[in-house]
Protein backbone atom coordinates (compact mmCIF):
# COMPACT_ATOMS: atom_id res chain seq x y z
CA UNK A 1 0.00 0.00 0.00
CA UNK A 2 1.77 2.97 -1.45
CA UNK A 3 0.01 5.91 0.34
CA UNK A 4 1.79 8.55 1.78
CA UNK A 5 1.75 10.13 5.29
CA UNK A 6 -0.88 12.61 5.95
CA UNK A 7 -1.53 13.95 9.27
CA UNK A 8 -5.12 14.37 10.00
CA UNK A 9 -7.04 18.09 9.70
CA UNK A 10 -10.53 18.44 10.61
CA UNK A 11 -13.06 18.96 7.50
CA UNK A 12 -13.31 22.56 5.63
CA UNK A 13 -10.57 23.88 7.58
CA UNK A 14 -9.30 24.98 4.11
CA UNK A 15 -6.62 27.66 5.35
CA UNK A 16 -4.28 25.39 6.90
CA UNK A 17 -0.43 25.94 5.62
CA UNK A 18 0.86 22.88 3.86
CA UNK A 19 3.85 21.80 2.71
CA UNK A 20 4.48 17.92 1.37
CA UNK A 21 7.69 16.02 3.16
CA UNK A 22 10.06 13.31 3.44
CA UNK A 23 7.71 10.66 5.94
CA UNK A 24 7.77 7.31 5.44
CA UNK A 25 4.66 5.35 2.99
CA UNK A 26 2.01 4.95 5.28
CA UNK A 27 0.38 1.54 5.92
CA UNK A 28 -1.93 -0.66 7.74
CA UNK A 29 -0.80 -3.41 9.28
CA UNK A 30 -3.18 -6.26 10.13
CA UNK A 31 0.00 -8.98 11.50
CA UNK A 32 -2.03 -12.52 12.42
CA UNK A 33 1.12 -12.98 14.47
CA UNK A 34 3.11 -11.55 16.54
CA UNK A 35 6.26 -12.85 14.99
CA UNK A 36 4.42 -10.50 11.97
CA UNK A 37 4.39 -7.41 14.40
CA UNK A 38 7.98 -8.87 15.32
CA UNK A 39 9.75 -8.50 11.63
CA UNK A 40 7.80 -5.50 10.73
CA UNK A 41 9.32 -3.52 13.92
CA UNK A 42 12.89 -5.23 13.03
CA UNK A 43 12.46 -4.37 9.36
CA UNK A 44 12.17 -0.64 10.58
CA UNK A 45 14.97 -0.67 13.05
CA UNK A 46 12.26 0.81 15.26
CA UNK A 47 12.57 -0.30 18.87
CA UNK A 48 13.23 1.68 22.37
CA UNK A 49 17.17 2.04 21.75
CA UNK A 50 16.60 4.01 18.57
CA UNK A 51 13.92 6.06 19.51
CA UNK A 52 16.38 8.95 18.92
CA UNK A 53 16.02 7.92 15.07
CA UNK A 54 12.36 8.85 15.59
CA UNK A 55 8.96 6.65 15.45
CA UNK A 56 8.07 5.65 11.85
CA UNK A 57 4.04 5.99 11.92
CA UNK A 58 1.85 2.97 10.76
CA UNK A 59 -2.00 2.36 11.63
CA UNK A 60 -2.03 -1.04 13.46
CA UNK A 61 -5.70 -2.66 12.46
CA UNK A 62 -5.48 -4.76 15.24
CA UNK A 63 -3.05 -6.47 17.39
CA UNK A 64 -2.11 -10.45 16.51
CA UNK A 65 -4.59 -13.25 17.71
CA UNK A 66 -1.94 -14.60 19.28
CA UNK A 67 -0.79 -11.47 21.29
CA UNK A 68 -1.83 -12.84 24.23
CA UNK A 69 0.39 -15.99 23.89
CA UNK A 70 2.97 -13.17 23.32
CA UNK A 71 6.14 -13.80 26.99
CA UNK A 72 4.87 -11.11 29.04
CA UNK A 73 8.20 -8.90 28.57
CA UNK A 74 8.11 -9.51 24.82
CA UNK A 75 4.16 -8.21 25.09
CA UNK A 76 4.87 -5.26 26.83
CA UNK A 77 7.82 -4.29 24.14
CA UNK A 78 5.50 -4.66 21.37
CA UNK A 79 2.41 -3.11 22.93
CA UNK A 80 4.77 -0.08 23.44
CA UNK A 81 6.20 0.15 20.36
CA UNK A 82 3.19 -0.55 18.68
CA UNK A 83 0.51 2.19 19.90
CA UNK A 84 3.15 4.94 19.81
CA UNK A 85 3.41 6.15 16.39
CA UNK A 86 -0.44 6.27 16.73
CA UNK A 87 -0.63 8.41 19.59
CA UNK A 88 2.18 10.69 18.03
CA UNK A 89 0.43 11.04 14.63
CA UNK A 90 -2.92 12.17 16.71
CA UNK A 91 -1.28 14.67 18.87
CA UNK A 92 0.52 15.83 15.76
CA UNK A 93 -3.15 16.39 14.37
CA UNK A 94 -4.14 18.06 17.47
CA UNK A 95 -0.39 20.52 17.47
CA UNK A 96 -1.32 21.69 13.96
CA UNK A 97 -4.34 22.55 14.81
CA UNK A 98 -3.74 24.60 17.86
CA UNK A 99 -0.50 26.39 16.02
CA UNK A 100 -3.04 27.23 13.22
CA UNK A 101 -5.97 28.00 16.00
CA UNK A 102 -2.87 30.15 17.80
CA UNK A 103 -1.98 32.22 14.93
CA UNK A 104 -4.97 32.78 13.48
CA UNK A 105 -6.57 34.51 16.42
CA UNK A 106 -3.12 36.35 16.92
CA UNK A 107 -3.97 37.68 13.28
CA UNK A 108 -7.50 38.86 14.02
CA UNK A 109 -5.98 40.46 17.48
CA UNK A 110 -3.76 42.44 15.40
CA UNK A 111 -6.51 43.59 13.00
CA UNK A 112 -6.19 41.40 10.31
CA UNK A 113 -9.75 40.63 8.33
CA UNK A 114 -10.14 37.10 8.20
CA UNK A 115 -11.31 35.14 5.24
CA UNK A 116 -14.66 32.78 4.97
CA UNK A 117 -12.98 29.85 4.71
CA UNK A 118 -10.73 30.94 7.93
CA UNK A 119 -14.03 32.11 9.95
CA UNK A 120 -15.47 28.32 9.16
CA UNK A 121 -12.61 26.20 10.67
CA UNK A 122 -12.91 28.35 13.55
CA UNK A 123 -16.13 28.00 13.90
CA UNK A 124 -15.55 24.15 13.19
CA UNK A 125 -13.06 23.66 15.79
CA UNK A 126 -15.11 25.16 18.35
CA UNK A 127 -18.02 22.81 17.23
CA UNK A 128 -15.64 19.34 17.08
CA UNK A 129 -14.16 20.61 20.55
CA UNK A 130 -17.37 21.30 22.34
CA UNK A 131 -17.27 24.77 22.95
CA UNK A 132 -20.41 27.28 22.44
CA UNK A 133 -19.50 30.59 21.49
CA UNK A 134 -17.39 32.89 19.48
CA UNK A 135 -13.27 32.58 20.66
CA UNK A 136 -12.62 35.89 18.41
CA UNK A 137 -14.78 38.03 20.65
CA UNK A 138 -14.96 36.38 24.09
CA UNK A 139 -11.96 35.86 25.92
CA UNK A 140 -13.61 32.96 28.31
CA UNK A 141 -14.55 30.99 24.97
CA UNK A 142 -11.00 31.21 23.48
CA UNK A 143 -9.75 29.84 26.43
CA UNK A 144 -11.90 27.07 26.80
CA UNK A 145 -11.12 26.33 23.45
CA UNK A 146 -7.36 26.06 23.98
CA UNK A 147 -7.71 24.23 26.90
CA UNK A 148 -9.32 21.58 24.92
CA UNK A 149 -7.27 21.70 21.72
CA UNK A 150 -4.01 20.25 22.90
CA UNK A 151 -1.58 17.43 23.02
CA UNK A 152 -2.02 14.33 25.66
CA UNK A 153 1.31 13.22 27.01
CA UNK A 154 2.72 9.87 25.00
CA UNK A 155 3.55 8.54 28.57
CA UNK A 156 -0.15 9.17 29.81
CA UNK A 157 -1.82 7.42 26.82
CA UNK A 158 0.72 4.46 26.89
CA UNK A 159 -0.16 3.96 30.26
CA UNK A 160 -3.64 4.29 30.08
CA UNK A 161 -3.50 1.78 27.06
CA UNK A 162 -1.96 -0.85 29.13
CA UNK A 163 -4.02 -0.27 32.36
CA UNK A 164 -7.10 -0.09 30.29
CA UNK A 165 -6.35 -3.17 27.98
CA UNK A 166 -4.85 -5.40 30.19
CA UNK A 167 -1.51 -4.64 27.44
CA UNK A 168 -3.58 -5.55 24.65
CA UNK A 169 -4.88 -8.61 26.09
CA UNK A 170 -8.69 -7.75 27.31
CA UNK A 171 -11.93 -9.20 25.65
CA UNK A 172 -12.46 -5.71 24.90
CA UNK A 173 -9.22 -5.06 23.28
CA UNK A 174 -9.58 -7.94 21.43
CA UNK A 175 -12.92 -8.06 19.95
CA UNK A 176 -13.34 -4.57 19.75
CA UNK A 177 -10.21 -2.74 19.43
CA UNK A 178 -11.09 -1.00 22.41
CA UNK A 179 -7.48 -0.03 24.01
CA UNK A 180 -9.39 2.90 26.99
CA UNK A 181 -12.16 1.46 28.37
CA UNK A 182 -14.67 3.61 26.28
CA UNK A 183 -18.33 3.34 26.73
CA UNK A 184 -21.02 3.96 24.56
CA UNK A 185 -25.08 3.88 25.21
CA UNK A 186 -26.34 3.22 21.51
CA UNK A 187 -27.44 -0.41 21.49
CA UNK A 188 -25.81 -2.80 19.36
CA UNK A 189 -22.77 -0.41 18.77
CA UNK A 190 -20.50 -2.17 21.29
CA UNK A 191 -19.89 -5.41 23.80
CA UNK A 192 -21.81 -5.91 26.20
CA UNK A 193 -19.53 -6.49 29.34
CA UNK A 194 -20.04 -9.78 30.79
CA UNK A 195 -20.82 -8.33 34.46
CA UNK A 196 -22.49 -5.38 33.70
CA UNK A 197 -24.80 -4.91 36.11
CA UNK A 198 -28.73 -5.78 36.17
CA UNK A 199 -30.65 -2.33 34.66
CA UNK A 200 -27.73 -1.06 33.52
CA UNK A 201 -27.37 -0.09 29.06
CA UNK A 202 -23.90 0.98 28.89
CA UNK A 203 -21.54 -1.14 26.13
CA UNK A 204 -18.27 -1.15 25.64
CA UNK A 205 -17.55 0.59 22.17
CA UNK A 206 -15.94 -1.01 19.00
CA UNK A 207 -13.11 0.90 16.75
CA UNK A 208 -12.24 -0.15 13.66
CA UNK A 209 -8.60 0.12 14.15
CA UNK A 210 -6.46 0.56 17.08
CA UNK A 211 -5.70 3.64 15.57
CA UNK A 212 -9.90 4.67 15.64
CA UNK A 213 -9.43 3.94 19.60
CA UNK A 214 -6.63 6.07 19.98
CA UNK A 215 -7.53 9.23 18.64
CA UNK A 216 -11.67 8.82 20.28
CA UNK A 217 -9.64 8.24 23.68
CA UNK A 218 -7.48 11.55 23.06
CA UNK A 219 -11.08 13.36 22.14
CA UNK A 220 -12.91 11.78 25.05
CA UNK A 221 -9.93 13.46 27.13
CA UNK A 222 -10.21 17.02 25.44
CA UNK A 223 -14.22 17.26 25.45
CA UNK A 224 -15.57 14.82 28.49
CA UNK A 225 -16.66 17.48 31.42
CA UNK A 226 -15.52 14.49 33.43
CA UNK A 227 -11.42 15.72 32.43
CA UNK A 228 -12.01 19.31 33.38
CA UNK A 229 -9.62 18.77 35.92
CA UNK A 230 -7.18 18.08 34.05
CA UNK A 231 -7.65 19.94 31.17
CA UNK A 232 -7.17 23.34 33.41
CA UNK A 233 -3.73 21.45 35.13
CA UNK A 234 -2.45 20.87 31.28
CA UNK A 235 -3.43 24.63 30.46
CA UNK A 236 -1.67 25.85 33.76
CA UNK A 237 1.66 23.96 32.43
CA UNK A 238 1.12 25.99 29.59
CA UNK A 239 0.69 29.07 31.07
CA UNK A 240 3.57 28.58 32.81
CA UNK A 241 6.23 27.37 29.67
CA UNK A 242 6.51 24.19 32.00
CA UNK A 243 6.29 20.79 30.20
CA UNK A 244 3.53 18.45 29.79
CA UNK A 245 4.20 15.36 31.72
CA UNK A 246 2.06 12.41 32.01
CA UNK A 247 3.14 11.33 35.17
CA UNK A 248 1.91 14.79 36.80
CA UNK A 249 -1.16 15.09 34.54
CA UNK A 250 -2.73 11.46 35.68
CA UNK A 251 -3.51 13.81 38.79
CA UNK A 252 -6.34 15.31 37.12
CA UNK A 253 -8.23 11.88 35.91
CA UNK A 254 -9.45 10.70 39.55
CA UNK A 255 -13.05 10.25 37.27
CA UNK A 256 -11.70 8.23 34.62
CA UNK A 257 -12.42 5.06 36.82
CA UNK A 258 -14.41 4.02 39.69
CA UNK A 259 -11.14 3.19 41.55
CA UNK A 260 -10.17 6.94 41.72
CA UNK A 261 -7.02 7.94 43.50
CA UNK A 262 -5.88 3.96 43.50
CA UNK A 263 -6.42 4.83 39.42
CA UNK A 264 -4.41 7.70 39.53
CA UNK A 265 -1.19 5.94 41.14
CA UNK A 266 -1.53 3.29 39.19
CA UNK A 267 -1.15 4.79 35.39
CA UNK A 268 1.94 7.06 37.57
CA UNK A 269 3.45 3.52 38.60
CA UNK A 270 3.08 2.75 34.89
CA UNK A 271 4.66 5.67 33.75
CA UNK A 272 7.39 5.05 36.14
CA UNK A 273 8.30 1.82 36.31
CA UNK A 274 8.26 1.55 32.38
CA UNK A 275 10.29 4.72 31.93
CA UNK A 276 7.91 6.15 29.84
CA UNK A 277 8.82 10.10 30.52
CA UNK A 278 11.19 9.55 28.05
CA UNK A 279 8.97 9.65 25.19
CA UNK A 280 8.46 13.38 25.97
CA UNK A 281 10.88 13.87 23.58
CA UNK A 282 10.04 11.88 20.91
CA UNK A 283 9.05 12.89 17.66
CA UNK A 284 7.93 10.69 14.23
CA UNK A 285 10.18 10.19 11.27
CA UNK A 286 11.42 12.79 9.43
CA UNK A 287 12.66 10.76 6.34
CA UNK A 288 11.73 7.17 4.75
CA UNK A 289 13.35 4.76 5.96
CA UNK A 290 14.14 2.03 3.14
CA UNK A 291 13.49 -1.69 4.64
CA UNK A 292 12.88 -4.81 2.27
CA UNK A 293 9.07 -5.83 1.44
CA UNK A 294 6.73 -6.85 4.02
CA UNK A 295 5.65 -9.97 4.03
CA UNK A 296 2.69 -10.84 2.02
CA UNK A 297 -0.54 -11.13 4.42
CA UNK A 298 0.75 -8.55 6.56
CA UNK A 299 -0.68 -5.71 5.06
CA UNK A 300 -4.66 -5.07 5.71
CA UNK A 301 -6.82 -4.45 2.74
CA UNK A 302 -9.24 -1.69 4.89
CA UNK A 303 -8.25 1.27 2.85
CA UNK A 304 -6.71 4.53 4.04
CA UNK A 305 -9.16 7.24 5.90
CA UNK A 306 -10.37 9.80 4.40
CA UNK A 307 -9.12 12.36 6.44
CA UNK A 308 -5.03 11.09 6.32
CA UNK A 309 -5.66 10.47 2.38
CA UNK A 310 -6.60 13.62 1.08
CA UNK A 311 -4.14 16.43 2.60
CA UNK A 312 -0.50 17.23 2.81
CA UNK A 313 1.44 17.95 6.09
CA UNK A 314 0.68 20.99 7.69
CA UNK A 315 3.86 23.17 7.87
CA UNK A 316 5.51 23.44 11.15
CA UNK A 317 6.82 27.05 11.81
Amino acid sequence: MALLFLPILIGGCQDFPHQADNRPELEILSPATHGDLQAFLAALDYDWNTLEAGVPPFILENLPADFSRTPSSERKRLFFLSILPMVLMVNEEIASQREWLLTTLEAHDQGELLGTAQLLSITELAREYRVDGDPLVDRTVRLSLLSRLDVIPPSLALAQAASESGYGTSRFARLGNNFFGEWTFTPGAGIVPQQRPAGETYEVRRFDSVYDSVRSYMKNLNTNKAYRSFRLQRAQLRSQGRPLLGQELAAGLTQYSVRGEEYVSEIQAIIRRNRLSLLASVNLRPTSTAREPLKAGLLSTRSLPQHLASRDVPVKN
